[in-house]
């Protein structure tokens, strides 16, 4: 989902919902499905706790199957799964986009639409069906008749309208409501304070909402399924400040208990529409531990496999071996931003030199041990549109310095501006030692000295939508598989999510272009050359795509779903009879 942030740390990773979508990794469940970014840094230093990867899966991806279940009445319903979680910045859907807070939005809210986790397409949620004018512009939802916030009221189109107008209530100041809902006529003048309600969105009846966009685009119900356009309670919301404390929403849990820094647990939402989960509760440990130790302690159910237990685990003879489970890599890519505005990164061969300067394979390689791929584009591979062909920084530190030395600020460090990377992490924390590689290399090879800055995650995510840091590392995945995700909300200079303000308006043309236009391929091509003429401009620092990793998965749990997207999953959930 959106937000795209994906915070890699040590002991878990992070996605900005691009963010829930999306997003930013471990699951601490821990996508959308929040928006993607987080702060990468490797995917290797921690493969992985399971922090819900914010990004949606393609449907090239090869979807997970869903397994039969026998009728052998092994698996029942009730019990507790337990899981190593850590505090969500917000259980706000309307301002979520990290993927902490987005694995729990998604099990405690729904909207109208959702994403089908065994073939990744658009399915219903509080829709129950929609139809689509001929023009691709008028949306029609019919709500089902069984839709009901956990308090037992029904779920009604006024409900639909009146989430839409708060999403998009300037005083809300929602950082994910213009990237994901623009399309929808009205918001503009809402977000800007020049209307009272979203002129696109009307109430038919009671059980059915009509929205209209802009223009035909392909990847609008996909833009529905992020947090941004979630349903709440006005009622629950207008209780007071701390109406998230105890959320009325309509998803397949219900928010049983919160203790910061201690524990959550979500409880059976025993009137869910689409069919009660299977789990009396998930419980989510906040307070930390060594995730293998906790595993093999029997006090989690699931947990990511370290590089240090890798050998371990996947040893034949080892008693956690059967227990071992391949997760697919994520539709993530981590960077560098650089701030186009800020000097020296307003040139764009100082930019492309600092990318020439890293030495990426061998990275990924020594530092990493193989368990990230090094980045080649911006749109990962798998993903629609992905290009394979693409290399633009190859490893040339002799090209690197020649274009350092052709830039504005010439190749002597004392005409060029100090440098800073602000990364997330509490002041003192450890450097990913990736990143110390690569500063290394931009020392030796330019001459460049780059200071780290530290800041805790919340006020990083929030500085870097303010646009504040001069260089930031953090990672975007992706929210819903089309290469607008990536390509449009990330580079168009008018698009929020452009925290590099990159701008160039030929690519701005060709965005627009592509978002209307409605063969499939010809849309895919012409991204294909936006993604190229972006990289030459080389307003990132490309890093590492996900290679795939482990998991380890206790005998007893059964439909517990690994995918690359933060979806509601939890309900599949079985715990099999010990």
């Amino acid at each position: 989902m959106r937000l795209k942030f994906v915070l890699i740390l040590a002991v878990f990773c992070i996605f900005l919902v691009g963010c829930f979508p999306g997003s930013s990794s471990d699951e601490p469940e821990a996508s959308s499905a929040v928006s993607s970014e987080a702060a990468p840094q490797s995917a290797a230093e921690s493969v992985q706790e399971e922090v819900v990867p914010t990004a949606t899966v393609a449907p090239t991806a090869g979807p997970v199957t869903r397994p039969a279940n026998d009728g052998s009445g092994m698996a029942t319903d009730g019990g507790t799964l337990t899981l190593l979680f850590a505090d969500p910045p917000t259980f706000d859907p309307h301002l979520a986009e990290d993927n902490i807070s987005g694995l729990l939005v998604n099990e405690i809210f729904g909207g109208l639409v959702t994403i089908e986790p065994f073939n990744f397409s658009v399915a219903p949620d509080l829709a129950e069906r929609w139809d689509i004018s001929e023009d691709g512009t008028t949306y029609t939802f019919r709500l089902h008749p069984e839709a009901k916030f956990h308090d037992g009221t029904p779920v009604t189109a006024s409900d639909v309208k009146w989430s839409i107008d708060r999403v998009t209530d300037p005083e809300l100041a929602s950082p994910v409501a213009h990237q994901y809902l623009d399309d929808i006529v009205g918001v503009g003048a809402r977000l800007d304070g020049n209307a009272s309600e979203v002129s696109g969105v009307q109430v038919v009846d009671e059980q059915t909402i009509r929205f209209t966009i802009d223009a035909a685009k392909a990847y609008f119900m996909a833009k529905l399924t992020y947090p941004s356009g979630f349903v709440l309670d006005q009622a629950n919301v207008e209780s007071g400040d701390d109406w998230f404390e105890n959320p009325n929403g309509t998803g397949p849990f219900t928010l049983a208990e919160y203790k910061v820094g201690e524990t959550i647990r979500l409880g059976r939402n025993e009137h869910y529409h689409l069919g009660p989960p299977h789990l009396d509760e998930v419980e989510m440990i906040l307070s930390g531990g060594s995730r293998m130790i906790l595993f093999e302690n029997d006090e989690i159910d699931v947990t990511g496999v370290s590089l240090a237990d890798l050998e371990r685990v996947l040893d034949p003879t080892s008693e956690l071996n059967p227990l071992v489970h391949d997760y697919p890599a994520r539709f993530s890519t981590s960077y560098i931003g650089l701030n186009a505005e800020q000097p020296p990164l307003d040139d764009p061969k100082f930019r492309k030199a600092l990318n020439l300067a890293v030495n990426r394979d061998e990275i990924a390689q020594v530092v990493y041990e193989g368990a990230v791929r090094p980045a080649k584009s911006i749109i990962p591979p798998r993903f629609p549109s992905f290009n394979p062909n693409l290399n633009p920084y190859p490893y040339d530190p002799e090209e690197a310095r020649r274009l350092l030395a052709e830039s504005s600020y010439g190749a002597d460090p004392d005409s060029i501006p100090r440098l800073i990377l602000s990364i997330s992490g509490s002041l003192g924390a450890a450097v990913p030692l990736g990143l110390e590689v690569i500063l290394q290399a931009w020392e030796k090879e330019l001459g460049l000295q780059v200071e780290i800055q530290q800041t805790e995650w919340a006020t990083f995510l929030e500085d870097i939508n303010d646009k504040k840091y001069q260089m930031y590392s953090i990672a975007w995945a992706a929210d819903y598989p089309d290469p607008e995700n990536f390509l449009d909300l990330l580079f168009h200079s008018e698009s929020e999510g452009n925290r590099s303000n990159y701008s160039n308006p030929q690519v701005d043309a060709l965005l627009e272009e592509a978002r209307v236009e409605k063969d499939t391929a010809a849309r895919f091509e012409q991204y294909n050359r936006i993604e190229e003429m972006i990289l030459e401009d080389a307003p990132w620092v490309l890093l590492w795509n996900d290679e795939d990793w482990y998991f380890l998965i206790k005998s007893h749990v059964q439909d517990y779903y690994l995918l690359p997207m933060t979806i509601a999953k939890f309900r599949y959930v079985h715990l099999e009879q010990q």
